[in-house]
């Protein structure tokens, strides 16, 4: 099922903003006009990651700096050992929406 998140004008490139869809925490990121979605807490300690910096495809935990993929949500450094769940995103007519399992 899709679920809308934002307009795809509402959240504009190198930047994430966090959503709770269902009771879950999601992360949205635009990354140069490409939206992706990410389970919002981090592996390590539960921080934001939509609250985090972003270079490029890499997402950093706002707390203790672990990074994270965007695109498929490995964590790239530590603190963080695991990765976040990564949800499939629909663009169409101007809305950003996912898909929860």
């Amino acid at each position: 099922m899709l679920h809308k998140l934002c307009e795809s004008g509402d959240l504009e490139s190198g930047r994430g903003r966090t959503f709770k869809v269902n009771g879950k925490c999601v992360a949205l990121f635009n990354v140069e006009g490409e939206f992706h979605a990410l389970e919002s807490e981090c592996t390590h300690e539960g921080a934001p990651l939509g609250d985090g910096p972003i270079r490029g495809t890499r997402v950093f935990c706002p707390w203790h700096g672990a990074e994270f993929d965007i695109t498929t949500g490995e964590a790239l450094s530590p603190p963080a050992n695991h990765p976040v769940s990564v949800f499939r995103v629909v663009v169409a007519d101007g809305e950003v929406k996912i898909e929860l399992p």
